[in-house]
């Protein structure tokens, strides 16, 4: 089945000079492992970092670093990367092993993956300010949401523990696991004479939180 990337073109509003770099951002090492995209999701993580790390102190210029580092991580995780390559529909392009059977899901590790190389291709392709314009246009709703502050999760289930047990939570790191560049945290937390709660993220930060928050749904 041949992709049409063209129409990938129109509806993220760019035109690439090299379509050959296009169709390498959306390659999967699983279709062609020497030619394929994870040097330049490895570019696209760093330059969507820059934009949003950028964008964040022009919004909060007076606000501490402990509160952008969290709007930014965010910003940047791979749920959002997710969420906004399934707004462009992006599963679409991507070449995998399973390809030809399109009626086989594509892993969603996979397409967020390709979401920040095909911003590493907007980059190499187009220069900063194109790339810069795409990440802003495709996120503003999420940086929008990031203004509404809230207290975190880690905070608030400390502040339960310490209430209801006088003790805080417990945390512990299950699993570290991925490339250098594209950690996976696995950690687990619990309250006292409670199960762990387990939970992923792309920092040791990022999996707390994410602990935190199932451990709070289920405790209160």
């Amino acid at each position: 089945m041949k992709i049409n990337y063209s129409n990938l073109e129109k509806r993220i509003n760019i035109k690439f000079k090299d379509k050959g770099l296009l169709i390498k951002s959306l390659t999967h090492k699983s279709f062609n492992i020497l030619d394929n995209n994870e040097k330049i999701e490895f570019l696209g993580d760093r330059v969507l970092g820059l934009v949003i790390a950028k964008k964040l102190l022009e919004i909060y210029p007076k606000e501490k670093e402990g509160v952008l580092d969290k709007k930014f991580s965010s910003l940047v995780n791979k749920k959002t990367c997710l969420q906004i390559a399934k707004n462009i529909n992006l599963e679409k392009y991507i070449l995998t092993f399973n390809s030809k059977n399109k009626s086989v899901k594509i892993e969603d590790k996979v397409v967020s993956d390709s979401c920040e190389a095909l911003i590493g291709a907007i980059y190499l392709d187009r220069g900063f300010l194109m790339v810069e314009n795409f990440i802003l246009e495709h996120w503003k709703k999420n940086i929008k949401e990031s203004i509404i502050t809230q207290i975190d999760a880690k905070t608030k289930l400390q502040e339960f523990s310490l209430k209801k047990y006088k003790k805080l939570p417990t945390y512990k790191v299950f699993s570290n696991t991925g490339p250098r560049h594209k950690p996976i945290f696995k950690i687990g937390v619990k309250l006292p004479n409670s199960k762990f709660f387990i939970a992923e993220g792309a920092s040791k930060k990022d999996a707390q939180q994410n602990a935190a928050i199932l451990c709070l749904k289920d405790n209160t």
